[in-house]
Order: structure tokens, then sequence, then C-alpha cells
């Protein structure tokens, strides 16, 4: 069976692209992928790091910031239709799997043109405009929320969950050794602030500038900045390095997660998937400019369920460690939120989508 997986940008994106990857070789050794992704993005490295072979696409999004950026735009959406046509006919799948990102539009409308099925997986409970394009013609559409008929087709629709780290979907470790592993102390609120694999700006300020207050209570922080904020995070915490241990990114999320009794973060679809898993309390600060906004969508569907609480971005200075001090010394509110999680989570979703991929494979 050979099989390319397109897409990328994030985290979010790369990471269940990974998982269905590997879920793929496990029940079909032998299986042959390929990943296609954008240059100079985060998978360039990523994908590598976890044994598979990636090609990048000369492709960009458009430029909101700088007009003069876009000029070059319509060139590499050309070229990157034709590297994708390239790549295609030289790996000749039987199977084009497309998980979101600059990358998968250009691979998977191609590869529609060329009659080769095609397979979505829709992290967001809110498509975006590509997605919904290509949902048009695509064989299946796996997706992690309910009411996604808005979006696509009925009976394309598969309700599978989004695929997690195998770290996270068989975590193993115990808060002890969590807190070890971060050099925190046991019997001690832990906390941890994460803003996505790239960080978030608003999360960070916000507890840049309540830092003070925060450690009046009895907690301790694993802090996950992004490399933006690192060094400006790492000089603000010096005074309190025994009890704020700042990162630019964690590898080790599931250590990370069981260390935590409260956790603070971006509403990512894939932060969502690990949190229902790690039945972690928590507050989202879903980040606003996210294509139609749905991260706001993805934390309301957990809130709607008292499974979260939600701070505004625009919000995230004055009310996060606010919000924060509330949930930390409300103990019925912290439980509910964890069993509703723990009822939310699938898993599986790895391998309950690579068993569609192999049933559609050509």
């Amino acid at each position: 069976m050979r099989v390319i997986i397109a897409g990328g940008g994030t985290g979010g994106h790369i990471f269940p692209a990974v998982a269905v990857g590997h879920a793929l070789q496990r029940l079909r050794p032998g299986t042959e992928l390929l990943f296609v992704g954008a240059k100079g993005k985060m998978e360039m490295e990523k994908v590598p790091q976890e044994g598979f072979e990636i090609i990048g696409l000369d492709i960009a999004g458009f430029n909101r910031g700088s007009i003069l950026k876009n000029l070059s735009l319509p060139f590499k959406l050309i070229k990157s239709r034709m590297q994708a046509k390239s790549i295609i006919k030289q790996f000749k799948p039987g199977i084009i799997v497309g998980v979101g990102g600059y990358a998968s539009f250009p691979v998977l409308n191609i590869g529609q043109g060329m009659n080769i099925p095609t397979l979505i997986q829709e992290q967001n409970s809110f498509a975006g405009k590509s997605n919904k394009i290509l949902g048009r013609r695509a064989r299946a559409i796996c997706v992690a929320y309910e009411n996604m008929e808005q979006f696509f087709p009925k009976d394309k629709i598969i309700i599978t969950g989004n695929p997690v780290r195998k770290s996270i979907s068989d975590m193993k470790a115990t808060g002890a050794e969590g807190k070890k592993y971060f050099g925190l102390r046991e019997g001690v609120k832990t906390i941890l602030i994460v803003g996505g694999s790239l960080g978030a700006k608003s999360i960070n300020e916000g507890i840049d500038a309540q830092l003070d207050e925060l450690m009046k209570e009895d907690v301790q922080l694993i802090w996950q900045t992004g490399k933006p904020y690192y060094e400006q995070a790492k000089t603000r915490a010096a005074k309190y390095s025994e009890k704020v241990k700042v990162h630019d990114f964690i590898k080790e999320m599931d250590k990370a997660y069981a260390a935590a009794d409260v956790v603070i973060s971006r509403a990512g679809a894939l932060a969502i998937a690990e949190l229902c898993i790690a039945g972690r309390p928590v507050i989202f600060v879903p980040y606003p400019y996210a294509a139609e906004d749905h991260q706001t969508s993805n934390a309301m569907a957990l809130v709607n369920r008292e499974a979260a609480i939600l701070v505004k971005d625009s919000d995230a200075p004055t009310e996060l460690v606010k919000k924060l001090k509330e949930l930390l010394n409300d103990d019925a509110t912290q439980q509910r939120m964890s069993v509703n999680l723990k009822s939310m989570a699938i898993k599986d979703a790895d391998e309950r989508i690579a068993k569609k991929v192999m049933e559609l494979s050509s």
C-alpha cells in the first residue's frame, strides 16, 4: 500500500499526521508512506525525526501583514500545483490523506483530478474553506466533532476523534514522575501553561504580567513559551527558578500532563484531544485569528459540556490569572471538569483513521 499524507504548518496538523502514519505501519507492515509539506515549515524538521520521508512544496499563505510579500503568491500556487502533480505521478499513491495546512490543498486537489481516492482528516469543529472544497470529492471525511454536516456531505462523515501521540494515548507517567522530570516538588499544585507548538503571545504576556501575584499562591508552573518569548520569560521567572520551569518547547508532553493539576492552553484540536485523554481541568484562551475563529468554536464545544473554562484572548492580561486562582480554589469544579473531559476521550483515533485509509486504498 502506497500512501501520501499531505499538510502541516503547526503541531496541530503534524502530530495527527504522524500518528496516522505510525498506525498504518503497525496495522499493515510494509506500507510505503510519503509526507508532503511546505518548505520552511516545522513539518520539514518534525516528520523526519519520526522516521518518515517528506518532500516540501514551494507554497505559502496570504500574508496579511505585508501586501508586497503576496506579489509572488500566484506564482507559488502554480508552482506548488506542478510540484504536487510531479510527486503524485512519481510515487503513484493508492490514496492521499489531507490533514490541513498549506500543502494539503494542492496535493489533494490534483489527486482528485487524477481520480485517486482522498481522505480528509478535519481536526476542528469549524471546517476551513479548503477542506469544504476538497470535501465535495473526498471519499471520506474523518472528524472529531458532531454536527459537521453543515460543512461536509453527511454520508462521507465518520467520527473518529483526533489522533494524538502514542505516548499520550498510552499515558503511563504518574503525577510524581511528571513532577520529578521537571524538577518540581510533590504535593504542590502544578499549573501547565502551553500555547501550542509555537507559543501564545497573549498567554505569555498574561502570565508575565501577573507572575508575582500568582507566586503568592502555593503553586508551581511548567511554562512552555514557544521560541519568540522564551528568553524574556526565562529572565522574568529567574527569581522563582525553583517553582517556575520555563521551556521553549516540551517534547515529553505526557510527563507535562501527568505533572499538571490545571492547564492553561490554546484551543487547537490536538491540544483538546490530548487534554480529554489526560483529563486535566483546563482554561482555554482561543487564538482569535485562526481561520474562521475555529479555536473559539473548539473551546465552546467543551465549555458547553462543563469540561472547560474560556478566557478571551483580549482579556488574558487581566482575566487569566484571576480565573486560574478561582479554579485552583474550587475542587468540585476541577473534579467535574476532569470527569467530563475523560468522557470525551478517544484513544484509538489513529487506528480508526488508518483502517478507513486501508479500506479506501485502491
